[in-house]
């Protein structure tokens, strides 16, 4: 992540995705807090997002897109409940980041077995560069 705008662009998109059940639960709000901070995102910054969007910003390298592929899977875990337009979003998200539906499957598929909801970043890594070949 390069500039201070794609780092506000993407908790944008992430804070936008976290909405589409309806509402932000705690353990969302937490990880988008979290994710935030990481990002050097001041806590007044991050709050107006909710109110005041930042502009989007294309992504430009694949591990870019990747990696909020990955975040925004974290966030649709986070609240423990899966919910379909969830789904939906997420997939139509990773499309038009130019993502491969069949990795970004696998992703979801290896979340879902996996009892932390998380994976090894080789893995997620890995089931990309598979659809490469």
């Amino acid at each position: 992540m390069n500039t201070y705008e794609e780092k506000l662009s993407l908790l944008t998109e992430m804070i936008s995705f976290a909405k589409i059940d309806g509402h932000i639960h705690e353990r969302e709000m937490a990880f988008l807090s979290i994710v935030a901070a990481q990002l050097k995102i001041d806590k007044p910054v991050f709050e107006s997002l909710f109110e005041h969007p930042a502009e989007k910003v294309i992504l430009k390298t694949e591990h870019q897109r990747i990696l909020q592929f990955y975040r925004l899977a974290l966030l649709m875990h986070a609240d423990g409940v899966l919910h379909d337009n969830e789904q939906v979003a997420i997939r139509e998200l990773g499309i038009n980041m130019g993502l491969s539906p069949f990795a970004m499957k696998g992703v979801l598929n290896e979340m879902q077995r996996s009892p932390t909801g998380l994976i090894d970043p080789d893995m997620l890594l890995a089931l990309f560069r598979a659809q490469q070949n």
